[in-house]
């Protein structure tokens, strides 16, 4: 018994020295009993491959390939998905600091649609006028709901606003999974109008519209 198990072992060690890290620590194919899909048969990119009549593995996209991202308009340029830009970091390029001002242009529509997105998405929890007396609150399914005209808040950058929309922060779930890069700025645009709305004075109006706050 002791001879068998002894081979057992010889053969067991064998198997794991020979195969095991096969794969893992060189480009040498894992052997697998079951495979179970884990590894497929790819294209390395820019490496020969007879397949394509132009012998390479890269291929550009066929005519009418709708690509899945499309570039954000920006003042300085379209700005792709791909690229390291505050557009869709919050941060200025290059490092971990947030930017201070949204990076889209500000103008009526770009607040409309923000208005619209606030409604749909935060004013439940923080309330129409973002005072942090949203419908859950009133019914109790949240007691702690920050109001965004505080100072802290309002001293934020709006690229640190923009990174706890994304990703959440404390008792507030993440929001990047279900609004649109476009729709965060949007919302951002939109809060600080609301912010001047309650904090800003006379001062902070044209001269040519001051008139109108008489009537």
């Amino acid at each position: 018994m002791r001879y068998f198990l002894l081979i057992f072992a010889v053969c067991a060690i064998a198997v794991v020295g020979i195969a095991g890290r096969r794969g893992a620590l060189t480009r040498r194919t894992p052997l697998y009993v079951f495979p179970d899909m884990r590894r497929q048969l790819k294209l390395r990119p820019q490496e020969p491959n007879g397949f394509f009549a132009n012998g390479i593995s890269s291929q550009l996209p066929v005519p009418g390939t709708i690509p899945r991202g499309k570039p954000i308009q920006t003042a300085g340029g379209p700005v792709y998905p791909y690229e390291d830009s505050p557009v869709f970091t919050g941060r200025v390029t290059g490092t971990t600091n947030f930017v201070e001002t949204n990076p889209l242009t500000i103008n009526a529509q770009l607040l409309q649609r923000g208005q619209q997105r606030f409604t749909i998405y935060c004013s439940p929890c923080h309330g129409q006028e973002a005072d942090g007396t949203g419908i859950t609150r009133k019914i109790g399914a949240m007691t702690v709901v920050a109001n965004l005209h505080d100072k802290r808040i309002v001293e934020m950058a709006d690229g640190e606003l923009f990174y706890v929309i994304t990703n959440g922060r404390n008792l507030m779930g993440a929001y990047g999974p279900n609004v649109p890069v476009e729709d965060r700025w949007a919302i951002i645009a939109y809060l600080r109008a609301v912010q001047l709305s309650w904090l800003g004075t006379t001062n902070d109006v044209p001269p040519e519209l001051r008139g109108v706050l008489n009537k």
